[in-house]
């Protein structure tokens, strides 16, 4: 098999048991990314020199005996809103072209840890905002199912890297569904985890708790993995989330039980027409829990459209709480400027008031949903869009209402910090063109193992295929 279509476990084991070194893995990752990335808008940036360099450590390390690793040698991009110290640091915003970072973020070392190799920094849109990635100035991040349609956002170039074997798997991050929009789009495993489980490090400001680490995957077990790698990792935190019994790699492995399922296809956050491709496939998986013996019933709406305003108050004034200086805001993308105007337009009592207005709707969503092992619904509520479809530079609150629309149902998960996957188990005939129809498990806050073990079972009994890792996409 070509060394680019194997996942992140089987790249380590590959380079354990000496079938391939860590040098030749990361020249076939970046020959292929050199080749490919501008088609799909995967990189902002590569790091050759310094994948080759720290690849010749993994092999000299395996020639030491030092095998232990659990991502041994494994190509692992970043995030460009993550810095890298001594690489181009620019989060999707022309007003950053040239910066380069002075220091890591934490992360940057628990991967290192991990055994991988950081092949280069990942494109996002302008400073993480919208659920499209189209930086100013770069490629847009395309699926491979269909290059006129949007990896998604924020964390698109990672999703475009990892569906068309670029790297086996990749640093992302969800602060309203960042992580899990980009994997429906691109038919791969993503998984917000629990508020507080993966520390924001010591870099970076704290604030209300919307986002998190994690990764973009194609399997259920390399997500797992990842997921034991960034967990438990913080000090001093504000939030915390328990850490499994023994280890989420385990918990991937394990048999979930009999699982109370409840299935949900109304929008949660927004009025949103619901594409019959992502009804089915909420339907076509809940018959196979059905199948596996879960017990399966509807799961009743949580709140109301107009509370979710609640999450729109706490992003703006995250966007306005972005250091910029005067000057750079002509420079801004429309959205970002709005956000930026809404968020300086809130008042304290506002932004107290939306704090609170969140703690209120997690209790919700627990009296709603707390019944259930696992909660069920389309990942989005249309397919892949269509590049520039949600952008509307000229009415920035419209394309903001365009992506609620699109995701009604990703940011619940953030405003009220419970543990959600997106995974590729359907796909459907869309204009044409086969296009990947992620569904969404959420589950209760802290159960990452029950969500992993119900995921690894799914995906043992439907499976699914990625069918850009060693031919081109098209």
């Amino acid at each position: 098999m070509e060394i680019t279509a194997l996942d992140a476990l089987a790249t380590a084991a590959a380079i354990r048991t000496g079938a391939a070194s860590a040098v030749e893995v990361a020249q076939a990752h970046l020959a292929r990314s050199v080749r490919l990335s501008d088609v799909v808008g995967a990189f902002a940036r590569l790091t050759p020199e310094r994948a080759l360099a720290r690849a010749a450590e993994v092999d000299a390390a395996v020639a030491r005996g030092e095998t232990a690793a659990p991502l041994l040698g494994v190509p692992c991009p970043i995030k460009d809103l993550n810095p890298v110290a001594g690489v181009g640091w620019e989060a999707g915003a022309a007003v950053l072209r040239g910066t380069v970072a002075e220091v890591d973020d934490d992360l940057v070392g628990w991967f290192a840890e991990a055994g991988t190799v950081l092949t280069g920094k990942t494109a996002t849109p302008e400073f993480g905002l919208p659920c499209y990635t189209e930086p100013e100035g770069a490629p847009a991040a395309r699926t491979p199912w269909d290059l006129s349609r949007s990896a998604g956002g924020s964390s698109g170039g990672a999703a475009a890297a990892v569906a068309t074997g670029l790297a086996p798997i990749a640093h992302g991050s969800d602060g309203g569904g960042s992580i899990r929009i980009p994997a429906s789009a691109c038919g791969l495993v993503g998984l917000k985890a629990s508020r507080g489980l993966v520390s924001g490090g010591s870099l970076r400001m704290p604030g209300p708790g919307l986002g998190t680490d994690g990764v973009l995957s194609r399997t259920v077990a390399d997500t797992a993995v990842a997921l034991d790698v960034l967990s438990g990792r913080g000090v001093g935190q504000t939030y915390h989330a328990p850490l499994p019994g023994t280890s989420f790699a385990d918990a991937a492995t394990r048999e979930p039980g009999r699982l109370r399922v409840g299935v949900l296809t109304t929008p949660v956050i927004a009025e949103a027409d619901v594409h019959p491709a992502c009804v089915d496939a909420a339907w076509a998986v809940a018959d196979a829990l059905q199948r596996l013996g879960h017990q399966v019933t509807q799961a009743p709406v949580p709140f109301g459209y107009e509370r979710w305003q609640a999450f729109g108050a706490l992003w703006s004034v995250g966007a306005a709480s972005i250091p910029l200086p005067e000057e750079a805001e002509p420079l801004l993308r429309p959205l970002t400027r709005w956000l930026r105007e809404v968020g300086r337009a809130t008042s304290g009592v506002a932004y107290a008031e939306a704090a609170a207005a969140v703690q209120r709707l997690t209790v919700d969503v627990a009296l709603a949903w707390d019944d259930f092992d696992v909660v069920l619904t389309p990942t989005l509520a249309q397919p892949p869009s269509l590049v520039g479809g949600l952008r509307d530079d000229d009415d920035p609150a419209a394309d903001f209402a365009a992506q609620t629309r699109f995701t009604p149902w990703t940011s619940v998960y953030n405003l009220s910090g419970r543990p959600a996957i997106s995974l590729p188990l359907h796909t459907a005939e869309v204009d044409g063109r086969t296009l990947p129809i992620g569904v969404m498990l959420g589950g209760r806050f802290g159960e990452e193992e029950t969500l992993l073990s119900a995921s690894a079972q799914l995906e043992a009994a439907v499976g699914w295929r990625h069918p850009f890792l060693a031919a081109d996409p098209a």
